[in-house]
């Protein structure tokens, strides 16, 4: 079976030594995209506008520094712990979404003690455009031929060049598409359905379709923690499973109050 062979170059742009990744390039990009659908939002609900510039702030540091810990923490500890100014080194790669997302929801709660709003409330609409972030950043991840899938003789297989020869489950791309399709779901939701306007639900229908997606992925995904476990589970699907969790509560606790 012959199969799609991907041997893009990460390197988009070049300068003398001046190097522009494309995977930098989609972060951007995600980063600006959410922030032009927050100004909808807040502009939807008559919100300040002027807040958001604040938001913007507190959510790309929330975001860097828990992808970065995360990174160090839940995929590698002896390394970075044995190397501690190594976690410093962002730019030799490795940022994780779990410690993102628990940046993200950190910095938040920072965000709404200073401006008084509901933490709830901006959960709910964070999440809608951090799923299209969730898009941007796999395209860049298969921009970089990195976290791929196992090898596989499907239909589905590519064949990264800069690794290996052999077809593999582009992983990058199941959760690319699943987290699009996540985002446009609440986008829906939030437009024309009464369900947005129940307190937690957007927020942990986020985090269930996010984290079952990331559980599912991960059988067909390459093994990322630098570190070897007992167990059958993958350390990206232990930590999926309380995101996991915490999503189903919040969508039985909406309906449990009143909109």
């Amino acid at each position: 079976m012959d199969h799609f062979v991907w041997s893009v170059n990460p390197v988009a742009i070049s300068f003398g030594s001046l190097h522009i990744y494309w995977y930098g390039i989609f972060f951007a990009t995600a980063i600006l995209a959410g922030l032009q659908y927050m100004k909808w939002v807040y502009a939807k609900e008559g919100k300040d506008e002027a807040m958001l510039d604040s938001m913007f702030l507190y959510i790309v540091i929330g975001i860097v520094v828990g992808a970065r810990l995360g990174h160090c923490l839940f995929y590698d500890p002896a390394y970075y712990l044995a190397h501690p100014l190594k976690i410093f080194a962002v730019w030799e790669g490795g940022l994780a979404s779990h410690g993102g997302g628990l940046g993200v929801m950190i910095a938040l709660w920072l965000y709404v003690k200073k401006y008084k709003l509901s933490y709830l409330w901006v959960l709910d609409r964070v999440a809608i455009p951090t799923a299209l972030f969730g898009f941007f950043v796999r395209l860049g991840n298969f921009m970089n031929s990195e976290i791929l899938g196992h090898p596989t003789e499907s239909a589905f297989g590519i064949v990264f060049t800069r690794v290996d020869m052999l077809p593999r489950h582009p992983a990058q791309l199941y959760e690319s598409l699943a987290y699009l399709c996540t985002f446009i779901l609440l986008t829906l939701i939030y437009k024309f359905s009464s369900l947005g306007l129940r307190k937690g639900f957007l927020f942990g229908l986020f985090l269930t379709l996010i984290f079952s997606v990331r559980f599912l992925v991960e059988f067909v995904k390459e093994k990322q923690a630098a570190y070897v476990t007992d167990l059958t589970l993958s350390t990206g699907q232990l930590l999926s499973i309380p995101f996991l969790l915490l999503g189903l509560a919040l969508i039985v606790l909406s309906f449990r109050k009143k909109a």
